[in-house]
């Protein structure tokens, strides 16, 4: 079962060891997500994502309770996990734990044009562009 546990001291090293391959250059390193999560705590929600016991990706919301938005601010799944639909439950959780809080009325993200998989992706759980590019990357919005 796929479910998001928040970054600690238990599941850290797991996240960092999640690497993207060479021609997966889509999100940044790990590393830097949870520097940036340091610096912007405020807003900056890490998450482990797991396969039941197993850390199989990362995800990264922007919780901007003020403006009402939250966003994807970084997703992957590692490599050896990808094609299995485990990507598609990690955004329902996401989604559903964004709802559960009663606290936003849309959730945001971008992508990479080239990353074609992404947009389809977010395209079938309702999300629709904005018509902004944000740093050469198309941003899309969920109206909750």
């Amino acid at each position: 079962m796929i479910t998001l546990k928040k970054v600690n001291e238990d599941n850290y090293r797991k996240v960092l060891e999640i690497k993207m391959p060479d021609d997966q250059h889509f999100v940044a390193p790990n590393v830097y997500s949870l520097a940036q999560a340091w610096v912007f705590y405020e807003e900056a929600r890490p998450f482990a994502i797991y396969n039941d016991d197993e850390v199989i990706g990362f995800m990264m919301l922007d919780w901007d309770e003020k403006e009402r938005e939250a966003g994807v601010w970084r997703f992957m799944i590692a490599l050896k996990h990808q094609g299995k639909g485990y990507g598609r439950k990690a955004m329902e959780c996401a989604i559903n734990l964004i709802k559960a809080s009663n606290k936003f009325d849309n959730v945001f993200l971008d992508y990479v044009p080239e990353n074609v998989v992404a947009k389809h992706l977010y395209e079938s759980l309702g999300f629709v562009p904005t018509g902004e590019i944000e740093d050469g990357e198309i941003v899309m919005k969920l109206a909750l």
